[in-house]
């Protein structure tokens, strides 16, 4: 069953409602190229909404009471809002779970070189990417540089139009007879995927060895202080250069980088912020670290959630270890995570029936996984029953889909690490073309249904 092209329904007022949360989606796309700034922009939007850090609340040692609005930062990579509701936590909260980490490339730890009189960053890409799309296009610098003294240097590089970009080269078209005869996943090798930073030699010494590199040099401790030796304790990401922008002749898509899983990320939080009473805790988690497995200290896999969930029980109910467990079984999660939009173009990868498309709602996937659901969490059907009533109270358009024909690819999120707690979980999201590429492209319309959805579900599940 599929619904119709959502834009066919839709009232002034609606329309005017879906501009006004798409244009905003646009700025925090914008603003957020990388998990840490994702992080920086959900605490300023939270600060605003009258949310207070809660190391601030558990040096006062006061209880939290309902209505109370705490976050909670995880190195500046992870972030988990909550806010209380009637019943006690250890009934059970309502999450909304996504991640903000998107495919990039990442700059090494040593990585300033010159060749020939050009200079480059050497680099290592990070998630799961076709490379030859990340060549030839302009890309900007994200990042930081933390120096020994533990000074921090904020790095942004490439997205007002007075910046200088960068770029990954490729070889010309008129040399490249051997190279279009390799497998499209060899055609450009990780190790090819350096990036050109500079092509003039400094002034005043015109015998130096490896001049290109010494202006780069003396550019860099004149614009940052920064030394050499300080990319060793730098996280510097590379990321498309240029901002959101309204993609088609009806301006009814919009094209930008890091979609995947943004546009689910920025409209949790979007719910979040805007949903105040709740018979149940409220949660928002952006977490980092999904597109290579969700592993590390600011990942789904770490215990950051579960500690944070502890502290809150500690300060809602007193300290329990069963009484967290409890919160956490009880507890019923959206994985807000993109799915795979439907492309005539390649058709062939989809069974149609079971297909996201564009402008026809919020996509729900039972499960994920690869071929026969491995590494799937595969949500109850008690669970989406339940769905489906509380998306109908909220007036949400929705759909059912799989991530491509069985056998032909998949693909995870965090849904089955929050499932080893037994709570409910099941992944939805929104529809996405051109998932990994520099460039991705969403439907203002089911941008509009994923608010939609996700207040609802943080109002009645």
């Amino acid at each position: 069953m599929k619904e119709k092209n959502l834009w066919l329904s839709y009232s002034e007022q609606e329309l005017n409602e879906l501009h006004e949360i798409n244009e905003k989606y646009k700025k925090c796309l914008d603003k957020g190229k990388t998990e840490r700034e994702c992080v920086d922009l959900a605490v300023e939007m939270a600060e605003e909404a009258g949310y207070r850090n809660i190391k601030d609340v558990l040096a006062e040692g006061k209880a939290l009471q309902c209505g109370d609005k705490v976050y909670a930062v995880c190195m500046k990579k992870t972030i988990a809002l909550f806010r209380m509701g009637e019943e006690p936590i250890s009934n059970g909260m309502n999450i909304l779970g996504a991640h903000i980490d998107s495919p990039r490339i990442d700059i090494k730890q040593n990585p300033l070189y010159e060749s020939d009189d050009f200079a480059y960053l050497d680099t290592h890409y990070y998630g799961g990417l076709k490379k030859y799309q990340w060549v030839t296009s302009p890309m900007s610098l994200h990042g930081v540089v933390v120096k020994k003294d533990g000074t921090v240097v904020n790095i942004c590089l490439g997205e007002n139009d007075s910046d200088p970009v960068f770029v990954i080269t490729d070889l010309l078209v008129h040399l490249s007879a051997q190279q279009l005869d390799k497998k499209a996943s060899v055609v450009i090798e990780g190790e090819k995927l350096d990036v050109l930073v500079g092509n003039r030699p400094v002034s005043g010494n015109e015998d130096e060895k490896d001049a290109v590199k010494a202006n780069i040099l003396k550019i860099l401790k004149d614009t940052y202080d920064m030394e050499e030796e300080d990319f060793t304790s730098a996280e510097l990401e590379l990321v498309p250069a240029g901002k959101a922008r309204d993609c088609g002749f009806d301006r009814s898509m919009i094209l930008a980088y890091g979609q995947d899983d943004r546009v689910c990320a920025f409209t949790s939080l979007f719910a979040m912020l805007d949903v105040e009473h709740t018979k149940r805790t409220s949660c928002c988690l952006l977490v980092d670290k999904e597109e290579i497995g969700s592993v590390g200290a600011t990942g789904m896999e770490s215990r950051f959630f579960e500690n944070v969930v502890a502290e809150l029980v500690a300060l809602n109910e007193g300290e329990s270890d069963l009484k967290v467990r409890r919160a956490l079984e009880r507890s019923r999660m959206l994985s807000s995570d993109v799915s795979a939009g439907y492309d005539p173009l390649y058709a062939e990868a989809f069974e149609k029936r079971s297909a996201a498309f564009l402008s026809k709602g919020l996509s729900i996937n039972k499960f994920t996984g690869r071929g026969g659901k491995g590494g799937s969490n595969d949500a109850n059907a008690e669970y989406l029953a339940d769905l489906r009533h509380i998306f109908e109270q909220g007036n949400v358009t929705y759909q059912f889909s799989e991530l491509g024909k069985v056998d032909v690819g998949g693909g995870g999120t965090i849904a089955y690490i929050m499932g080893n707690y037994g709570m409910e979980v099941i992944d939805s999201g929104v529809a996405v073309l051109n998932m990994h590429a520099p460039y991705e492209v969403s439907s203002k319309a089911d941008v509009y249904e994923a608010v939609k959805g996700y207040r609802a579900f943080l109002k009645f599940a």
